[in-house]
């Protein structure tokens, strides 16, 4: 699933999220702007950026990420990209590094070199599964929370959000837009499903977004990540039979240079009942 760019885009037309996910005011977003900033010949983009657009010098900026795969590099990365970013580009404005994970497992805290730099009140980190009450008093965090919900429960899970939206909120383009977004995460949830029984599932004939660009968007790529696993997973297989074949047909070479039937099935992680049959099927080859 490509969550960060749900995320960045959930950032981009709902700031106030942010904003409730970091522990502040929703109306914090006012004075801010997201955006994303090229970090020149260097070539990287920093793509979640909080900046705010008063004057107030002790205002923060905030550096988002959001990782929702292991990885042991992340805060060498994120840490290199902030700080050369600050070097290309003096700001006056202090900085905030905000982290957002599923959950805690999925973090590589490397605390050799990190550990100190991470209990900074300078850097904030976020996992999903542990908002707790704030998320259940709070739209904007729910719909945050299901990226993360379980598939089985995220149709109902959605329902229940469209109809809270329509609730607490009376702007329509604001209620279409957050629908819309989650739309977008139900593709990503169930991209095994075809829209219509998304649709049929939700019950609801408001859900027509065919047309959207975000739909189109959303399907293509969710497309594109399930092609990709597939033929990913379908080369892997072949390249495993190949190699089967491959420790199959050196068993013969093998028997010729004097090995013992137990040194090669041991050699070549194969049962010795299976080493056995490859060596008569050679023998009674060499007989006829």
């Amino acid at each position: 699933m490509k969550t960060d760019s749900i995320f960045y885009r959930l950032f981009q037309e709902f700031p106030q999220t942010f904003f409730e996910l970091i522990g502040n005011l929703p109306t914090e977003a006012e004075s801010y702007k997201f955006t994303s900033q090229e970090v020149k010949q260097l070539a990287f983009r920093i793509d979640g950026l909080f900046f705010p657009t008063t004057n107030e010098p002790n205002k923060p900026f905030y550096l988002v990420e959001v990782q929702f795969q292991p990885d042991e590099t992340l805060y060498y990365r994120l840490f290199s990209e902030l700080f050369l970013y600050l070097k290309q580009y003096p700001i006056s404005h202090p900085w905030r590094v905000v982290v957002i994970y599923p959950s805690r497992n999925i973090e590589r805290e490397v605390t050799r070199h990190f550990g100190e730099i991470l209990q900074l009140d300078r850097v904030k980190r976020i996992y999903l599964d542990e908002l707790g009450e704030q998320g259940e008093t709070s739209l904007a965090v729910e719909v945050v929370k299901l990226v993360i919900e379980k598939p089985e429960r995220v149709i109902q899970k959605a329902t229940g959000l469209v109809q809270q939206a329509r609730q607490e909120l009376s702007d329509e383009a604001v209620i279409r837009n957050l629908i819309n977004l989650i739309e977008t995460i139900i593709i990503y949830q169930l991209p095994s499903k075809s829209w219509e029984e998304v649709k049929a599932m939700f019950g609801l004939d408001e859900f027509k977004i065919k047309e959207t660009k975000m739909y189109q968007e959303a399907y293509q790529e969710a497309y594109q990540e399930a092609y990709q696993e597939a033929k990913l997973a379908v080369y892997e297989e072949a390249k495993l039979a190949v190699y089967e074949e491959a420790k199959l047909e050196s068993i013969p070479r093998m028997i010729q240079l004097g090995l013992s039937l137990t040194l090669i099935a041991q050699s070549l992680d194969l049962p010795l009942e299976v080493v056995q049959q490859e060596a008569e099927k050679s023998q009674e080859s060499q007989e006829t």
